[in-house]
């Protein structure tokens, strides 16, 4: 028999809360398959098995709050025989408060019934909202009177027209939900960083470098292009920096317990700032071997999927090392703190222009500063040196970038 664990999905996760089973006993997954949809301090997460087998139990039900490692449900192997009995084990995990859901989520049903309470769809017919515009997080995808209540909060927040009178309350109460969640976020990363300020020795070091040639090849490259297919700088960066990290292996892996294991390929966790506020960094997965038109659509999926909440466990765990950018804020620059168990964290600025030698002259040229922490038990500034210039090497040589061969 094997168990399937709450897996961590950061070191600032230490629980998770079950929203929503999508397997039942009986069911045949293999590696890679969600599973369940699991809400952390951060996000609704999509939890993937990285095993094959059979569902033989569900340990834990939707609502429940469980630590890290926590069994979830027991999976036989194909040599084994399935049990033919759903079974539900109740777990003295205390109910979670209020939760956020999508409005644009279909909402649950069974043999072409919805399932809502009559509670729910009371209070759904006053507040004038569809049911089925409400994802349910009860019992087998249930709409409780809090996910109406949350969705009416979510349609208030983002719309422009003023709320029912008779609603005020209820929203005002679940609006407050929404920033109870970005503060208990905020807890939650400042005190992931403070571990990473205490326990990691940073150094930090950062070049300014010259865009003239990537910003007119990527002028060229989308002229030819229809809208949908235009790439911003931010993928060319993207890919700058997996590229780079080929040659400079010690900036793109893990220190566990004493020692330092190289990752064997290069995933780039993309910092991405929450419209609810706080921040979160999936993996943009084996982005050195993606061209630029690949990279610009993947990058674009990945951060809609981050903004509604509907990542996968493997994009939140798989990153070797994390990049920011606060270059739409035009800030000249951002020094970050290193996110562990990586390495390495690259940071950049806004493009803005400056006055440059060239040739004996000068000229006013677009420039980006680029920066890097990284751990002093791994590397040291002259290694971190040569890759921030092998960098700014390689970003003078945009083209390159779309071919499979190191510039």
């Amino acid at each position: 028999m094997q168990e399937f664990k709450l897996p961590s999905l950061g070191a600032d996760m230490d629980d998770g809360t079950l929203v929503a089973w999508k397997v039942k006993p009986g069911d045949k997954v293999k590696r890679g398959d969600v599973l369940a949809i699991v809400d952390t301090s951060k996000a609704a997460i999509d939890i993937e098995s990285w095993q094959e087998g059979i569902v033989q139990e569900l340990r834990v039900q939707p609502g429940d709050k469980f630590p890290v490692g926590t069994v979830m449900a027991l999976l036989s192997s194909s040599e084994e025989k399935a049990a033919t009995v759903t079974r539900l084990v109740p777990t003295p995990y205390a109910k979670p408060p209020l939760a956020l859901v999508s409005v644009s989520a279909p909402a649950a049903s069974t043999c072409g019934r919805m399932r809502i309470s009559p509670a729910a769809r009371k209070r759904a017919i006053e507040l004038g909202i569809d049911p089925s515009t409400v994802s349910g997080s009860g019992m087998g995808g249930s709409i409780t009177l809090q996910d109406v209540e949350a969705t009416a909060a979510i349609s208030a927040a983002s719309s422009s027209a003023s709320a029912q009178p008779v609603a005020l309350t209820t929203d005002t109460q679940a609006v407050r939900a929404v920033s109870d969640r970005g503060a208990e976020m905020r807890k939650t990363i400042a005190a992931a960083m403070s571990r990473s300020k205490r326990e990691i020795p940073h150094y930090y070091l950062g070049e300014s470098i010259v865009l003239d040639k990537a910003v007119a090849w990527l002028h060229d490259w989308n002229a030819t292009r229809p809208v949908t297919e235009r790439v911003l700088l931010t993928a060319l960066l993207l890919k700058a920096v997996a590229r780079a990290l080929r040659k400079f292996p010690h900036l793109n892996g893990f220190f566990i317990n004493g020692n330092f294991t190289a990752a064997p390929a290069v995933h780039i966790g993309v910092a991405i700032a929450l419209r609810n506020g706080g921040l979160i960094a999936p993996a943009l997965l084996n982005a050195d071997t993606k061209s630029i038109s690949t990279l610009m659509p993947a990058l674009n999926d990945l951060v809609q999927r981050a903004r509604a909440g509907s990542l996968r466990s493997s994009e939140l765990n798989a990153a070797t090392i994390t990049v920011t950018s606060l270059g739409e804020q035009s800030i000249e620059a951002v020094y970050g703190v290193i996110y562990p168990p990586q390495v390495a964290l690259v940071g950049f600025g806004g493009v803005h222009d400056e006055v440059v030698a060239v040739d004996g002259g000068i000229k006013i040229l677009p420039v980006v500063h680029a920066s890097l922490a990284a751990d002093h038990r791994v590397s040291d500034g002259q290694l971190g040196a040569r890759f921030l210039q092998h960098l700014a090497a390689l970003l003078q040589q945009p083209e390159a970038l779309e071919t499979e061969e190191d510039a």
